[in-house]
């Protein structure tokens, strides 16, 4: 059941509550029986997950591995306003994109979403007419903005700007026929793996069981066959209603599901490779006119590059691998603007993720296949989400929500009311910067950055980095163990900090990652 009203919110997931919840289901009495069972804890599962259970509905909410373990934690890391999708017609989904952004950046999670900035440099390979077509295209998407109600405090107005500006924002840049830049502004996260995790332990908050390690065997629109992953159990547990949000992998579990998953892949690259950048680029695709390869500088001094969309045929692997024919082709299209091209061995990490597009018919390439997402109900009863993109997850889980509940015959004592539900952590900007606080730690855990650096403030020791140039401290692996439902040292490298975008720093952290491990085994 959903947190009780008056009653203190417990956002912490650990392994206790992971056990106690886990025992609960599979003792098979009134605990197994629950209203929604959510499988899969990528952004949209989570979603789910908190939208029911904010809805007053008991919930579980299962994943074969951890949160934001698939396609979640590999996106761009970027919050859209969906101008692509304007400029290729698709108005309403650009329209629902813009305002799912001023939702996050606004109310439910502004201390995750910032305003990032970028600059598409104006060079010979981009000739004035096109160059005509992206502003105008700014242009639009400032009305949209303006559609979506998001304050011009919170997005700023795209302008052009001179030869002059362009450089002093990418010094980097090749000077050699340079006529300026078109500035925009977009919605940035500090992390997409952090805004999964504060997603689901809001949905804790609310009564969720979020059940991480825990694999869905088989569905019904009634029942599944569980399986905890640590300890091999089985057992079956009875729901009124069932979402498969598995994303690429929903195939797996309900028949009649088509998709055609595409790859996106992105590079690591340390910041001084790209010589005092302070904004993010846009470099246009030669011979494409709406697509463009992004430059995205990073708060811990990395910037990633991307990204490739590559139509991806056989077996899902679990973790995707970055191919030599996405690195190269991103660094050609980085090079053709800059001064002193990035080398293959600047490149300290890459990383890729598969997008679960829906498969059509009359689409030849999966760039051109539209992000809708589509909510499917199998004749047993099962809602599949699939399709969509990561800024518009909250309307995605929404609709799926909807969707589940009429499968069910399921009345819920509340409506939806997620837009309006801030996430753990969220509080406006200028309420953040009077916090006793780090900026960096603010910007990854909001209000409970206080909590963080008064974890680190007990030992000097916990105020050191994980490893030599990494910013992560040994108190945000702590937090991570007794608050956010890390269990090895994977979770907490790989998806609740980002050490491991870039294997060297990976290798250096481990030692304290099992150390924080170890220190909590028996404490949580």
């Amino acid at each position: 059941m959903s947190a009780a009203a008056g009653s203190r919110p417990d956002y912490s997931l650990n392994r206790a509550r992971r056990s106690r919840e886990l025992e609960e289901l599979a003792a098979g009495g009134p605990g197994a029986h629950v209203d929604v069972l959510v499988v899969g804890l990528g952004v949209t599962g989570a979603g789910a997950a908190l939208d029911a259970a904010s809805r007053g509905l008991s919930v579980a909410a299962v994943d074969a591995h951890d949160l934001a373990f698939g396609t979640s934690r590999w996106s761009s890391k970027l919050v859209h306003g969906g101008l692509r999708y304007l400029a290729t017609g698709d108005v309403g989904v650009a329209h629902e994109s813009a305002v799912e952004r001023g939702t996050l950046m606004e109310r439910t999670a502004p201390h995750l979403v910032r305003a990032q900035s970028f600059v598409m440099p104006l060079t010979a390979l981009t000739s004035h007419r096109n160059a005509a077509l992206v502003r105008a295209g700014l242009r639009a998407g400032d009305v949209l903005r303006l559609s979506a109600r998001t304050g011009r405090a919170t997005l700023p107005a795209p302008r052009r700007l001179s030869a002059v500006e362009t450089l002093a924002a990418a010094p980097g840049l090749r000077r050699q026929s340079l006529r300026g830049g078109l500035l925009s502004w977009d919605g940035q996260l500090a992390d997409d793996a952090r805004l999964v995790t504060a997603i689901a332990r809001t949905a804790a908050g609310h009564g969720a069981r979020v059940l991480t390690r825990t694999r869905a065997l088989s569905l019904t629109g009634g029942e599944a066959l569980l399986r905890d992953e640590l300890t091999g159990q089985e057992f079956r547990i009875r729901a009124r209603t069932v979402i498969n949000a598995t994303g690429v992998w929903a195939a797996e579990l309900t028949e009649g599901i088509r998709l055609r998953p595409s790859r996106g892949t992105h590079l690591v690259l340390r910041a001084e490779s790209l010589g005092g950048l302070r904004t993010g680029l846009h470099i246009p695709v030669p011979g494409e006119t709406n697509r463009f390869v992004l430059v995205m500088p990073q708060d811990d001094g990395r910037v990633y590059v991307g990204l490739t969309d590559e139509p991806v045929d056989g077996p899902l692997p679990d973790v995707p691998e970055a191919p030599e024919s996405d690195i190269g082709f991103l660094l050609d299209i980085l090079g053709s603007v800059l001064d002193v091209p990035v080398r293959r061995e600047d490149v300290v990490g890459a990383f890729a993720g598969l997008r679960p597009l829906l498969e059509t018919e009359h689409t030849a390439r999966t760039a051109d296949i539209s992000r809708r997402h589509a909510v499917l109900t199998s004749s047993e009863g099962v809602v599949t989400v699939v399709g969509g993109k990561l800024t518009t997850y909250r309307r995605m889980a929404q609709d799926a929500v909807d969707a589940a509940l009429t499968a069910g015959r399921l009345d819920a004592p509340a409506p939806c009311r997620t837009s309006r539900i801030p996430l753990v952590g969220a509080a406006p900007r200028p309420a953040l910067a009077t916090l006793a606080a780090p900026r960096r730690l603010l910007d990854r855990y909001g209000t409970e950055a206080t909590a963080v650096q008064a974890l680190a403030d007990t030992d000097p020791r916990l105020a050191e980095p994980v490893a030599d140039g990494v910013r992560t401290t040994r108190a945000e692996l702590l937090w991570a163990v007794r608050h956010e439902g890390a269990l090895d040292e994977s979770d907490l490298l790989d998806r609740r900090t980002r050490v491991g975008l870039v294997p060297e720093d990976r290798a250096a952290a481990t030692a304290a990652a099992r150390e924080a491990l170890a220190t909590l085994a028996d404490r949580v």
